[in-house]
């Protein structure tokens, strides 16, 4: 019972992360240039962390969600308007 609450927890966080980046992609993007792949990698990412975090029980919450809103911020990096921002600091 311990492990399929934990594993929905986990599942519950990369639902909320995900849509949250979908939010602020769609906030930010200009001219309908909404980045699918970045969110595509993002989903396919916390499914594959859901997936470990339910086939070893040994590996801890924190585990799990500390990676994935790592793996999200590194997807968020990639993205058009991070960039523009980064590029907007350095000149």
């Amino acid at each position: 019972m311990k492990r399929t609450f934990q594993t929905a927890i986990v599942a519950l966080f990369v639902v909320l992360i995900t849509g949250t980046f979908a939010f602020a992609a769609n906030a930010t993007a200009a001219g309908g240039n909404f980045p699918y792949f970045h969110l595509g990698c993002l989903i396919m990412g916390g499914l594959t962390i859901v997936s470990l975090k339910h086939r070893y029980p040994r590996m801890y919450l924190s585990e799990a969600v500390g990676s994935f809103a790592l793996y999200a911020m590194l997807v968020a990096m990639f993205t058009a308007p991070f960039i523009g921002a980064v590029k907007n600091l350095v000149s």
